[in-house]
Formats: C-alpha cells, structure tokens, sequence
C-alpha cells in the first residue's frame, strides 16, 4: 500500500468536509465527488437565477430541451 501526503488549507480542510487525519482513497475520493457536485449544483442554481431561468416551468424547460436537440 502507497501513502500520499496532500496540503491543504484549513479553510479548504473545512469547506470540504474533512473530519479526520487518514483517509482511504475510496473514502475520500467519495468525499470530493459529493463537494464537487455541490459546487456545480450551487454554480447552476447562480446561473438559473441570473438568467432568470429559475422561474421557468417543466413545461418551458423540456421545450428548451427539445429544441436543443
């Protein structure tokens, strides 16, 4: 088995979540997966809202949808 040592700020440390020192790479690949998808959640929300697509309807969205396609 293979150690690797990451720096990380403590602002990153607990942005992301970390609760403890030693991490298997399943463990904390799992970890970052799920704060990658809450900032991509977070950015696409911003975005909705700054082109005021956030008030849209399931109706208007699967049109846009389909009109891409």
């Amino acid at each position: 088995m293979r150690t690797i040592n990451i720096s990380i700020s403590d602002f990153e440390y607990q942005s992301i979540g970390l609760s403890k020192e030693n991490w298997s790479f399943s463990e904390f690949s799992e970890l970052i997966e799920k704060y990658l998808a809450k900032q991509a959640l977070k950015k696409s929300v911003a975005l909705a809202k700054k082109y005021n697509l956030s008030s849209m309807s399931m109706d208007e969205i699967t049109k846009e949808v389909k009109s891409v396609n």
